[in-house]
């Protein structure tokens, strides 16, 4: 079940404040307030939606196809697209999920070792 007062909700709303990368009417790009690279920027759909399922089944292939083409965008502005990047979605409890919102973790800017916590 969706918590509408989680964080993403609230910074989603202009509740909580974020340093922003990227926003259009469907997607946010902000930057993470622990980075654990010199990069690494938080992308959210603007959709109620607790992880990746349920992103996937309950919105349709334009919203779900906006919110992929969307984080091609974001690389390319954060200049990291050529360099390299990883984009990280945990899910649930055992994926390592804190937010109950679907989101996804850009991390580059620096050479990316094998496992890294986000």
């Amino acid at each position: 079940m969706y918590d509408n007062d989680n964080i993403f909700a609230k910074i989603i709303k202009g509740q909580i404040p974020c340093k922003k990368v990227y926003e259009d009417e469907d997607v946010l790009f902000f930057e993470d307030i622990n980075p654990v690279s010199k990069v690494h920027v938080l992308g959210i759909p603007k959709v109620k939606c607790v992880n990746f399922s349920e992103f996937i089944e309950n919105n349709d292939k334009e919203i779900v196809a906006n919110f992929f083409q969307k984080i091609n965008l974001v690389v390319e502005k954060l200049g990291i697209k050529e360099s390299g990047y990883r984009v990280i979605s945990n899910s649930g409890n055992d994926g390592g999920q804190e937010v109950p919102h679907f989101h996804v973790h850009i991390l580059g800017g620096e050479r990316i070792g094998p496992k890294i916590n986000s």
